[in-house]
């Protein structure tokens, strides 16, 4: 389970930890400053869960405003998900929006290490075209890892690396 801490802004108050958005609204009715007044904004914090969900909540920004949809899609959400909005909101600069499927994001993510990796998958997959195997040998992996490095970038994300264009 994922647990957050609220902040307040407020000097003169204390902040607690909660797990869930009724959690959270309980605790802030019954919230006060020294002076007996209400505290109503809060800076929210990613305590402990998964690395994903850490990353997750680093890359949209948590907020008062989002905690609730962050919650839910860390609960709801697949790693591969996960990963697809994390790097296009943290690295591409996309908007959060838990309504839209996190595959039709317009990014191409590959789960390899390197660009260097990610050349030899192409060739592999033959889109340089067929290669004889005589000439195989002979390939520049790192001069088209070069020329990738034009539209592709390299993220880590919960210790996993991935290769990832923006469209």
């Amino acid at each position: 389970m994922t647990q957050l801490h609220a902040q307040p802004y407020d000097l003169s108050a204390t902040g607690f930890y909660f797990e869930s958005v009724e959690e959270f609204d309980a605790k802030a009715k019954a919230n006060r400053n020294d002076y007996g007044q209400l505290v109503e904004e809060y800076e929210i914090q990613f305590i402990d869960g998964e690395a994903i969900d850490c990353d997750l909540a680093k890359a949209i920004g948590i907020n008062q405003a989002n905690f609730g949809n962050f919650l839910k899609c860390a609960d709801a959400w697949e790693a591969h998900e996960k990963v697809n909005v994390i790097i296009a909101v943290g690295e591409c600069g996309y908007n959060f929006d838990p309504d839209e499927s996190s595959d039709q994001l317009g990014i191409d993510i590959y789960a390899v290490d390197t660009l260097r990796k990610l050349a030899e998958q192409f060739v592999d997959e033959g889109l340089y075209g067929e290669i004889p195997e005589s000439l195989q040998y002979y390939i520049d992996f790192d001069a088209i890892a070069r020329d990738l490095s034009v539209e592709f970038s390299e993220a880590t994300v919960a210790g996993g690396r991935y290769v990832y264009a923006c469209r």
